[in-house]
């Protein structure tokens, strides 16, 4: 359910904590009366020091959170309204709010108007991964402190929800002390090839051992090897962010002195610039190193800033970040077309004005009761569209992007850039496999045109050249339809087009590549397979602890498959019993669903199977059975499996859960009695192949005797526990219709 500014969270009805129209109300207590000299002197310590208290949120109680003051400049110990960070998860790991583990609460400091933060963030999640924010009333020991703007933490849950990974190297681009006169995380690789000098600024998140390899190889690359920057970089999310950070004037970012960013290395290996700390944005902030504005600038030199000035300058200290990317000219076309669109979408159209006007109605009343705000409530009412002096002047923000939205929209190639329309594909009834014909309209002049697609979410973009020549499924030649074809293509297919002449570019859909057009193609049968059932698991344990029945899917193609259009079933009158998750399949790999008659999960089925055998069929939404499989009654070590793996014949194997069905030693159940697993913390399941019964006897290589005389029926399975037995091999010997036979075990701990 969305409503106007948010949405309602689903698993509980609550509304989510970081919705513009809703202002949480968050409430501390400390047990000790002398918090804030506690709060202060932890601060002093360094972030991992934290003050425990509860923390109630919208009414909900949260016990043993862990609380610090958080900023550098925003924090004073003589202040009463500081910001705070609060680690829901202190104490109890497992504890969060909406799936939310941390709060960043931040004082509102430099910004009378209150707006900046907020909405800056509301623009730059149309175009990039960045943090929902809103607004939050905060109590300490149900004393009202004022205000905050409630920004959500990067951190892990950020990064699953964004990269759907969180493990990655992950670096917060913040240097221990910001030097004025430093080259502080800007990228460069003046510290050298030790690893030392990199330490005191970036702060590492992550914890993997190559971590810091990791990034002075990113740094290596950018400076040294800039050709081969897109293997190790993000290129498109770079120029979102340095198009975010011109348009809007934020200069405490890279662009000023490089901090208040993170770096993410995603599943591509690339590195990923995150946004951050955006509250001094639309000019709060105007000091710089480039070296047109080296001591600074101001409000009216703000207007025109140039957005190349890194470029077209001399920076004092280097910012690779934009000169090296953006010396590629293609790279400098795009970072404008993006920069263009951020202006024309929320500031040319006026967007910003009612937006920002809604926002400061909303928080009206909380604001002109905040007694420790650090401006007046007439300050409050009217930064928004004019200059408040305090300290240093605050721009007004209507005034200042009026005269830098002009300044833009008149460089030089706006006016001349090309326009894309009637983007579509030509070949509709194309399937999977298949190559997909675009085709689209450009107009002006144009030098060339780019189709970049890609199959998944997880993918990076491949990019073909489109053509006006007759030839390519476009018409007639020189009638400005390009056409252009993605060969291969998957039953999912995210695509954008770029056109560009000697001096512009522009992008259609205008937020490329963080929007795209989809189209989807129906599958073949067999595309994808059932490739593996276990009706009776007494192996696999799923994330709940529990044995269910288990599917796995194969992808049988060399291109990714979307599984969100196909259904599981076990009812040939309703093949589409379940529906699949919205999740990808890689070529040639597997995708496991718990058939367990259940809702723990999107990968748990709502149905389970029958013991003595069952029928089970994969089809697409209008019927069309893409693969089914006969399952016969199974014991708890064996899976019903397809070897060769995704395409053979179904046959009883030993289990190879979420992985490929490999030959190898007893793989193929035709030993007379087999073992699984072997070795085994010390519980073993034996099978007997054979048509009679079978006798075992257990022994140490010593020749001691650990079990006798053990009983185990044809065709049945039999646990064994030989917990509390030394490391080691041990005897099982077999006697079958008067043979004998001996396997060893291995017991590990």
């Amino acid at each position: 359910m969305f409503l106007l500014f948010g949405r309602v969270n689903d698993l509980n009805g609550q509304i989510d904590l970081y919705q513009m129209d809703h202002m949480p109300e968050i409430k501390l207590y400390f047990e000790q009366s002398n918090w804030d000299e506690l709060l202060d002197s932890l601060y002093l310590l360094g972030a991992e020091y934290r003050l425990g208290a509860d923390v109630s949120i919208d009414g909900t109680m949260y016990k043993k959170v862990g609380v610090r003051y958080k900023g550098f400049s925003s924090y004073s110990s003589t202040r009463d309204k500081n910001p705070i960070n609060i680690d829901l998860d202190y104490v109890f790991s497992e504890q969060t709010h909406q799936g939310y583990n941390k709060l960043k609460l931040s004082n509102v400091i430099q910004d009378p108007s209150f707006v900046r933060e907020a909405m800056t963030y509301e623009i730059a999640r149309k175009y990039m991964p960045a943090s929902k924010a809103n607004f939050a009333n905060i109590y300490i020991n149900d004393i009202r402190i004022g205000v905050y703007t409630n920004v959500e933490a990067v951190n892990g849950t950020f990064l699953d929800k964004h990269f759907k990974s969180s493990n990655n190297t992950f670096v917060k681009c913040n240097p221990e002390t910001i030097n004025l006169n430093g080259a502080n995380a800007n990228l460069h690789d003046t510290p050298g090839t030790s690893l030392d000098g990199y330490y005191s600024l970036y702060d590492m998140k992550s914890s993997n051992y190559y971590d810091w390899d990791s990034l002075y190889h990113f740094i290596d690359v950018l400076n040294n090897d800039v050709s081969s920057i897109e293997r190790v970089l993000n290129v498109d999310r770079t120029l979102w962010m340095h198009a975010m950070n011109y348009s809007v004037v934020n200069f405490d970012s890279y662009i000023g002195y490089a901090q208040n960013y993170y770096l993410y290395k995603d599943q591509n290996n690339q590195f990923n610039p995150i946004l951050w700390d955006l509250n001094m944005s639309f000019a709060s902030y105007r000091l710089t190193d480039a070296s047109d504005n080296w001591d600074g600038f101001s409000i009216e030199e703000a207007k025109t800033i140039d957005p190349l000035q890194h470029l077209h300058g001399f920076s004092i200290h280097p910012r690779p970040l934009i000169r090296n990317v953006l010396e590629n000219p293609i790279y400098e076309r795009m970072y404008m077309a993006h920069l263009i669109t951020v202006i024309e979408e929320n500031f040319e159209n006026g967007w910003y004005e009612t937006r920002g006007g809604e926002i400061q109605s909303f928080i009206d009343g909380a604001v002109l009761a905040d007694t420790n705000k650090f401006y007046s409530y007439n300050d409050f009412q009217n930064n928004f569209d004019t200059t408040i002096s305090d300290l240093i002047d605050y721009p007004g923000i209507v005034d200042l992007m009026e005269a830098r939205t002009n300044y833009l929209m008149s460089l030089p190639g706006v006016s001349y850039r090309p326009e894309i329309s009637n983007v579509e594909v030509i070949n509709v009834d194309a399937l999977s496999g298949d190559s997909l014909w675009i085709n689209s309209f450009v107009k002006g002049a144009v030098d060339k045109v780019y189709l970049a697609y890609r199959f998944s979410d997880w993918e990076t973009f491949k990019v073909t050249e489109m053509f006006d020549d007759g030839q390519n499924q476009d018409g007639a030649s020189a009638d400005s339809v390009f056409g252009g074809s993605i060969p291969f293509t998957s039953n999912n297919v995210q695509y954008y087009i770029y056109a560009e002449n000697d001096s512009s570019g522009r992008f259609s859909p205008a937020r490329a590549a963080y929007e795209y057009y989809e189209h989807h193609l129906p599958i073949k049968e067999m595309d994808v397979t059932i490739n593996e059932v276990m009706s009776q698991n007494a192996i696999e344990i799923d994330e709940f602890g529990e044995f269910d029945d288990w599917i796995e899917l194969h992808n049988t193609t060399e291109y990714p498959i979307a599984l969100g259009d196909l259904y599981l079933s076990n009812d040939p009158s309703n093949l589409t019993k379940w529906v699949l998750p919205s999740v990808f399949i890689g070529a040639n790999n597997e995708f496991v669903v718990w058939l367990d008659d259940s809702v723990q999960g999107t990968n748990h089925a709502n149905f389970s199977l029958a013991d003595d055998g069952a029928i089970v069929w994969l089809a697409q939404g209008n019927g069309k059975v893409i693969d089914s499989v006969v399952i016969p009654s199974q014991y708890g070590v064996t899976s019903w499996a397809r070897y060769p793996n995704g395409t053979g014949s179904f046959q009883e194997m030993i289990p190879s859960f979420d992985a490929k069905n490999a030959m190898k030693e007893n793989a193929i159940l035709t030993d007379q009695v087999f073992i699984y697993p072997n070795p085994s913390g010390g519980t073993f399941r034996v099978k007997n192949n054979c048509e009679f019964v079978s006798f075992f006897d257990i022994y140490a290589l010593d020749g001691r005797e650990i079990r006798q005389n053990n009983r185990i029926e044809a065709g049945e399975t039999a646990m064994i526990e030989l917990v509390g037995l030394s490391e080691g091999i041990y005897l099982l010997e077999f006697a079958i219709k008067g043979k004998n036979f001996t396997k060893r075990i291995m017991i590990t701990h």
